[in-house]
């Protein structure tokens, strides 16, 4: 059988390799020893459609969470949010965000325009088979929507299945394209705090628990917290953000927003010394944390600028 690459990393599609010979050896010839058979080629074809299930998750959150506020402003501007409110509608935007976000992700993994269609259907055809017992007043809004997504899982698998082995579409990408895209950590920080363009608010002090959390959580799973003095300093940074947290809840008001604030801009600091030096967490993770950190900080500081003292 022809053995087909499933992504295209480069400019153009990578040749299948050429077909092995079909003859067979003369009775009198010797019987030429063959390795044995081994799991590696299963195995190496299951990761690859676990690798591209979970991209298409990831590109279907990012593209709920880029477009969802497009949505709401233009149902404002226009004068139709109510009708955008209504559960029909609201599965059907939401169907169409996830396979926005997935169809840039499939084109640029180079995926063919039949496949990419197939998926599509897999994002759009659960909600509308539930249309009915909807109307029908058979299931509620939260059946309709939690069905949907959960259809939605089987359909994308049989679709991935399905073209696992198709060769790749030649695509040539500009290097700004691949450039951002190897940027992605950065990207979905940044998509993450896309609710809080239109309306900054300031986090509640308690979420500063979760920046020094993250990181021993993370250490502990991948056992680099073993290292001299690594794990000393995890635990400085929970007491600091931990003492940080707790002035923040006992000053309130005013004061207590400037610490949040200054508490997730001191993080990326953190984060900036721990993607330079490689240790502890993925240098992707430090990477999103530095550009969410960022984010949320300058947010929460504009909130607080333009807010009534």
């Amino acid at each position: 059988m022809e053995n087909t690459r499933m992504y295209a990393d480069s400019l153009t599609a990578v040749p299948s390799p050429a077909p092995l010979p079909t003859a067979l050896p003369a009775p009198s010839d010797p019987t030429p020893t063959t390795a044995a058979p081994t799991t590696a080629a299963p195995a190496s074809s299951r990761r690859r459609l676990l690798w591209h299930l979970g991209e298409m998750a990831v590109a279907m959150v990012a593209g709920m969470l880029l477009l969802a506020p497009l949505w709401e402003l233009a149902g404002a501007a226009l004068g139709v949010g109510d009708a955008l409110a209504r559960p029909e509608v609201a599965a059907l935007v939401m169907a169409t965000n996830m396979t926005v976000g997935m169809t840039v992700g499939m084109r640029y993994r180079a995926h063919r325009w039949h496949a990419v269609g197939e998926m599509a259907a897999a994002m759009y055809v659960p909600f509308l088979l539930l249309l009915v017992p909807f109307w029908a007043g058979l299931i509620d809004a939260d059946a309709l929507l939690l069905g949907g997504h959960l259809l939605m899982i089987p359909a994308m698998v049989l679709v991935a299945v399905r073209h696992r082995h198709e060769a790749s579409a030649p695509i040539r990408r500009h290097r700004v394209v691949v450039a951002l895209a190897h940027r992605w950590p950065a990207g979905l920080a940044l998509l993450m705090t896309v609710d809080m363009w239109a309306d900054p608010s300031v986090l509640s002090p308690w979420t500063m628990l979760v920046l020094p959390g993250g990181y021993l959580l993370i250490g502990m799973a991948r056992r680099t917290l073993g290292g001299r003095g690594v794990l000393a300093t995890q635990l400085a940074g929970l007491a600091a953000w931990g003492t940080l947290t707790l002035v923040a809840v006992v000053a309130g008001g005013r004061t207590a927003a400037w610490l949040v604030a200054l508490g997730w801009l001191a993080h990326a600091g953190w984060d900036l010394a721990h993607h330079r030096g490689g240790r502890v967490v993925p240098r992707g993770y430090a990477e999103f944390c530095v550009v969410l950190d960022v984010a949320l900080a300058a947010l929460m500081m504009l909130a607080i600028l333009t807010t009534d003292a």
